[in-house]
């Protein structure tokens, strides 16, 4: 089979194609014929270093496919089914070795394509709005780049629990992409903190170090920060007493595997995520697919931020 794998952290161009030979399962995994692979920043994150990797290591952790092989043990999955699966490295390939208890199933009303996009996104959307913080109707929400796959997600969940969505966009093309996902109102980065100063129930962050600041400004007093990224960069240590100075402020830096670690809460919100895009509640916008041999394209895509909607490698 082919596959992405690195032998050292870097750049894109350490993304390396290649003949590697076809995984076997082993007890209480299934081997999955790969229809698509996400893009995503922790990608970006693995690739560079920033999240240390055994090396050689394979990439990718995010995708969906059909089973067509499963190892001793495995009960739940059989051969001819289609799984999703999020957080198992070795998702940028044709073929993949996922854990069955990791897999979940794809109904019959949602592409393999589609799953495999909405797996991390889809479900940090569901924890972020409906456990991080619940939103409520009429709560005032603000999601910063709102034209991304993320922030499209998380906008459309809140708005689906009657939250009032105010969004951070950096054009007037990505602007309507928000206002398509229900944004309500869309600001420019260099003017949201004065504009909502002490009027936002929550924030949620997934760009960091150039627009944390302005999210604790836009806080009202004892509102939740959900600080879920970095593409801007980290954020720098942070005094908490600046929290009790904004107004006794609520700051959380979540990631979507302490939201998943049981698998019964594995299976109800793929299943929630699943049963909104199947109904036409929630629309999964699909902006670029790269041939898989083309991974070192997206990564330099999404790393400057010249794409909206979600990124997907297509054996």
């Amino acid at each position: 089979m082919r596959a992405i794998v690195i032998t050292a952290q870097g750049g894109p161009d350490v993304l390396v194609y290649a003949e590697h030979p076809d995984p076997v399962p082993g007890e209480g995994e299934v081997l999955v014929d790969v229809a698509a692979s996400g893009v995503n920043f922790i990608d970006i994150y693995h690739r560079s270093g920033a999240y240390p990797l055994s090396l050689p290591s394979p990439i990718g952790t995010e995708g969906a496919g059909v089973v067509s092989a499963v190892g001793p043990g495995v009960r739940d999955v059989a051969v001819g089914d289609t799984v999703a699966w999020v957080n198992v490295l070795g998702s940028y390939a044709e073929k993949a070795v996922v854990p069955a208890a990791r897999t979940v199933p794809v109904p019959d009303g949602v592409p393999a394509e589609v799953a495999a996009a909405a797996m991390l996104q889809g479900m940090t959307a569901h924890y972020l709005t409906h456990s991080t913080h619940e939103v409520r109707e009429g709560d005032n929400v603000l999601v910063h780049a709102a034209a991304g796959g993320m922030g499209q997600l998380l906008t459309q969940l809140a708005k689906l629990r009657g939250a009032r969505v105010f969004a951070t966009v950096s054009t007037e093309e990505k602007e309507k992409l928000a206002r398509e996902a229900g944004a309500d109102e869309v600001l420019r980065y260099d003017d949201f903190a004065e504009a909502l100063r002490d009027r936002m129930d929550v924030v949620y962050d997934g760009v960091g170090a150039t627009t944390f600041d302005g999210g604790l400004v836009a806080l009202r007093p004892r509102g939740l920060m959900a600080l879920f990224g970095a593409a801007s960069g980290p954020v720098p240590p942070v005094d908490p007493q600046r929290l009790n100075q904004n107004g006794s402020l609520f700051l959380t830096r979540p990631t979507l595997v302490h939201y998943i670690a049981e698998r019964d809460e594995l299976l109800r919100r793929s299943s929630d995520v699943f049963g909104w895009i199947a109904s036409g509640e929630l629309k999964i916008n699909i902006s670029h697919r790269y041939p898989l041999v083309e991974a070192v394209r997206a990564h330099e895509d999404l790393a400057a931020r010249r794409t909206t909607g979600k990124l997907l490698l297509v054996p």
